[in-house]
Formats: structure tokens, C-alpha cells, sequence
């Protein structure tokens, strides 16, 4: 009997180091960090692997260091040109620095996606609405650095921000479409426009190379009716060149005075005035 006490005696003991040295050990995971308080002070940073606290004494809080994704809400947004929008966002952080991102804020996540909603509302509204929808990708890197100065000291950095969805007005949407039409409008007429002034060019230079050989416009003549007649069943009755050139010729000739006849001189002399009655 007295056996059985003094095992019991040295078991139970035992047990309870084993109970206490078990209810201090922790698992730390690659990408988690401790912050490890004694007595509610700090102490330090436990890294990933197998870590022992003092029971009752120490406390660690554990941080995630991966990359976070959260959505910023709609924003309702007065552009600098007065045009009121929602935009909404998402933003991508992560925590560089775990003692700070408990000791220097209460809710690292709930005040990042905060501070996101307000920096958003600044300053798209400083931008205007071309600016908004064609220079996106400047506007994501404005954000990305003013939210990341801003939680700097909460040992957060912010990686990237992206402007999701631009929620215009219907009336806006209708005028943009009207401004986009005019704009290929204007383009189409000066393409054409371009084109004319082109093609004109181009004929000039063709005539000139053509007026230095007559015979050139003979092979052209006849080029031409071969592509006419090529397109379907057609009766062509050529006209030689020559023989338009005479006709052009004797249309602008020009006419000679009629010969003016003797009798009628003598008539027009008896009815001037000179050679009436006396």
C-alpha cells in the first residue's frame, strides 16, 4: 500500500508538468507570426516552427502575413466636373510587420478597408470623369501609394488597388454614347477627306505622265472599254481619239464676221440724220 501512495505521489506530478508543458506549446505556420506578451508586456516575434510559452504567464497573438483581398463598397463619387458616379474598388495588402499591426491598431482589417473607402472617395473626387474612365491605371497607382503611407504605421502594405466598376448615370451613358458617335464621324469624314486629296494627287501625276506620250492615252482608252465590256453583255462602239480631237477642234473655232452688204450701207447712210429733207 504504501507503495501504491508513493507511485501515485511521483505519477501525479508528473502528470500535471506534462499537462503544463502541453498547455504551452504552440505551432507557429510558415506564413503566421507570433507576438508573444508576458505579463502583457511585448516581448518579441515568434517565427514558424514548435514554440513553448510560459503557462498563465505568456499570451501570443498570431498574425496572417499573406496577401488580403477586400472589396472597397460602392462609393458614391462627385467628380471634379460635378458628375456624381459609384465606384467600387478592391484592394490587396498584407501584413510586413506583425508587432505593429497589433500594437499600433485594434483591427488591422477593419481599418484598412476603412481608410480604402474614404482615400477612394478623395481622390477620384478630384479627378474628372475623362480622366476617370481613360486614365484608370494612373489613378490605381495614386491610390496604391496614398493608402500605402497611410498604413505604413500600422506595419501594412499595400500592394495594389484597382477600380473595379464605374456605375454611371443613364443620361450619362447617352451622352457619352452621342460623343463617341460625333468623334467617328468626325474621323470617318477626314479619312475620307484624306483619301480624296490622295487620289487627286495621285491623277495629276498620272495625267502628267500620260500628256508626255499621246500614244499612252490610246492604251488607256482602250483598257478601259476592255474593263467595261469584261463586267457583262454590253455593245461598245469605240470612237477613235483622232476623231475626237477633230470634233473638239472645229467646236472651238472660232466664227468669221459676216461680209456686210453694199445695199444695205446706202440705207443706213439715207436714214442718218444728215441726209434728211431740207
Amino acid at each position: 500500500m504504501n507503495d501504491l501512495f508513493g507511485a501515485l505521489g511521483f505519477l501525479i506530478p508528473v502528470v500535471l508538468l506534462f499537462l503544463l508543458f502541453i498547455s504551452g506549446v504552440r505551432i507557429v505556420t510558415e506564413y503566421q507570426n507570433g507576438v508573444v506578451f508576458r505579463l502583457g508586456r511585448f516581448v518579441g516575434l515568434k517565427r514558424a516552427g514548435f514554440r513553448w510559452l510560459i503557462p498563465f504567464i505568456e499570451r501570443m497573438v498570431i498574425i496572417d502575413l499573406r496577401t488580403v483581398a477586400r472589396d472597397v463598397p460602392p462609393q458614391d463619387v462627385i467628380t471634379k466636373d460635378n458628375v456624381s458616379v459609384k465606384v467600387n474598388a478592391v484592394v490587396y495588402f498584407r501584413v510586413i510587420q506583425a508587432d505593429k499591426a497589433v500594437l499600433q491598431v485594434e483591427d488591422y482589417l477593419y481599418a484598412t478597408s476603412q481608410i480604402a473607402q474614404t482615400t477612394l472617395r478623395a481622390i477620384l473626387g478630384q479627378v474628372e470623369l475623362d480622366e476617370l474612365l481613360s486614365q484608370r491605371e494612373r489613378i490605381n497607382h495614386e491610390l496604391q501609394q496614398v493608402l500605402d503611407a497611410r498604413t505604413d504605421p500600422w506595419g501594412v502594405k499595400v500592394s495594389n488597388v484597382e477600380v473595379k466598376h464605374i456605375d454611371l448615370p443613364l443620361e450619362m451613358q447617352r451622352a457619352i454614347a452621342r460623343q463617341a458617335e460625333a468623334e467617328r464621324e468626325r474621323r470617318a469624314k477626314i479619312i475620307a477627306a484624306e483619301g480624296e486629296h490622295q487620289a487627286a494627287e495621285k491623277l495629276s501625276l498620272a495625267a502628267e505622265v500620260i500628256s508626255r506620250n499621246p500614244a499612252t492615252l490610246q492604251l488607256r482608252y482602250l483598257q478601259t472599254l476592255v474593263e467595261i465590256t469584261g463586267g457583262g453583255n454590253h455593245t461598245i462602239l469605240p470612237i477613235p481619239l483622232d476623231l475626237l480631237r477633230t470634233l473638239g477642234a472645229m467646236g472651238t473655232r472660232p466664227s468669221r464676221p459676216e461680209p456686210s452688204r453694199p445695199g444695205r450701207e446706202e440705207e443706213d447712210e439715207d436714214a442718218s440724220p444728215g441726209h434728211g429733207l431740207s
